[in-house]
Parts: structure tokens; sequence; C-alpha cells
């Protein structure tokens, strides 16, 4: 991994040095398409056997530019189909795809349409993520991939009023982990 980077980190410093020699302003305009972009893809499934029987077509795939070393963010692209119509839904780079997840880090909401299905495009670092805690020196690594319901009452029609609530939305009151990325891993 250290070579690729090297190598990735290489060509951008090359091609911006050869900008800012024409006079253009090397961090506003270093094009990165000379260098391959490495893209990690997972596919998400549902998280207990009652999710997929509710819902036994759902899924969700993911796609990562890892492109931080070259401009220092990635692109998370996720597409999910056949999840419940006009529901929104939480997501969370986490430690462990199952529970108990460990850290975790909110990355953004997606919303399904009429037919269950639904996309989202995210800028942030990916494959260095990572939780710390200051008081133990704990370094935790984020490299699975969890979606919860946003709202606690949207996996009701599959698992009943009693479901548990979860933390996973912003207002710390969230439905269960309705997909997760399993045994795959984020670099």
């Amino acid at each position: 991994m250290t070579s690729r980077r090297t190598a990735l980190g290489l060509a951008v410093a090359a091609g911006a040095a050869s900008l800012a020699g024409a006079g253009v302003n090397s961090f506003a305009s270093a094009d990165t398409s000379a260098a391959a972009v490495e893209t990690v893809h997972l596919q998400l499934r549902p998280s207990s056997p009652e999710l997929a029987s509710c819902f036994p077509k759902a899924h969700a795939h993911v796609a990562v530019d890892l492109t931080t070393d070259a401009i220092g963010k990635d692109t998370f692209r996720l597409s999910a189909e056949n999840l419940k119509p006009r529901t929104t839904f939480t997501v969370f780079l986490i430690k462990k795809a199952a529970s108990p997840f460990g850290a975790a880090e909110y990355i953004g909401d997606v919303t399904t349409g009429a037919k269950g299905n639904g996309s989202a495009t995210f800028k942030l670092i990916v494959e260095e993520a990572f939780a710390f805690n200051n008081r133990t020196g704990a370094r935790t690594d984020l490299n699975s991939i969890g979606m919860w319901f946003a709202d606690p009452k949207d996996d009701n029609g599959c698992l009943g009023a009693g479901s548990p609530v979860t933390g996973f939305d912003g207002d710390a009151s969230a439905g269960v982990q309705m997909l997760n990325s399993g045994a795959q891993k984020l670099p």
C-alpha cells in the first residue's frame, strides 16, 4: 500500500509542479486523472434473518474511490435497492459490521424513493478512517459499513412495535441496523 501511495503522490506532485511552472495555482488545479484511482467495492446485505425475510431483495452497493493521498478525501458512493420505500437510513463507518459495533462514525443519510431505491455520495476520508479515545490513547480503525433505520418506527413493520431503539441518528433515536458489509472490509 505504501508503494501505491508513494507512486500516486509522486504523480500528483509532478503534475502540480508542472502546473505551478505554467503559472497556475497547483493546489486548486492539480489534475489526478493521470494517476490510476483505486476503487474498493463492497456489498451490504440485511443485518438479520428477520430483515432479510421482510426485504428479501434488499441490498446496497458501495464504491469508494481511494484518493485521500492525492486530493485529501475519498469519494464514497452508495446505491441501495429494495429497501422500505420513502424511508431515511443513516450510514456509518463502524469497527465491526454486527453488534456489538464498537466505535462508529456517522457519515450521512440516504433516503429511498417510492420503489425503495436510494443513493448518496459522500466526500470524506474513508481509507484512513479511525476513532481515537484521547483518555485511553486507543485508536480504532473503522473498516466496516452499516445502515440504520433513521426513525425507530420505520422497522416496526418487520420487527413489531417493541423493536429496539438505538442511538444511530442525530437525535439519538434510531431503529435497528438494516444493512451491513458483513465480512467485507474497507482498506
